[in-house]
């Protein structure tokens, strides 16, 4: 493991550890599910080429937000950037722009979160990514 390879993962855990205090340890639990939905979504285009969807989906009980929005958190960059380094270590090829899109929604089935991916090719970073407010 290379030296930048291990700062990143300390970088990623501290931030992990950050988003725990603040909404217990559902923040693992949500990147572990972020991981899961791209892994399961792989299309191999040939031995070298291994694409995944850019577009991602989080959302948020009520209860998970509302913490989210009063601290301030810019958590849709933090997990888009976690999620490319995710993406980097399994030599993965985004679709188009990566992008991590957080939302409000009273109807997630486990009363916490849930994450959806698609493929947006001709969609910018900077036209999807919605900072939470």
């Amino acid at each position: 493991m290379g030296a930048l390879s291990a700062l990143e993962q300390a970088m990623e855990h501290g931030w992990e550890a950050l988003w725990a205090r603040v909404v217990g340890r559902e923040p693992v639990e949500l990147l572990d599910a972020l991981r899961r939905e791209c892994d399961s979504n792989v299309v191999v285009c040939s031995e070298s080429r291994v694409v995944v969807p850019n577009a991602y989906d989080v959302e948020l009980a009520d209860f998970a937000y509302d913490e989210l929005v009063r601290r301030g958190s810019d958590v849709g960059q933090e997990l888009t950037d976690s999620l490319a380094r995710h993406g980097e270590r399994q030599g993965y090829e985004w679709a188009g722009p990566l992008t991590v899109h957080i939302s409000r929604s009273g109807q997630v089935p486990n009363g916490r979160y849930r994450v959806t991916s698609g493929a947006m090719p001709h969609v910018s970073a900077e036209g999807f990514q919605q900072a939470v407010r």
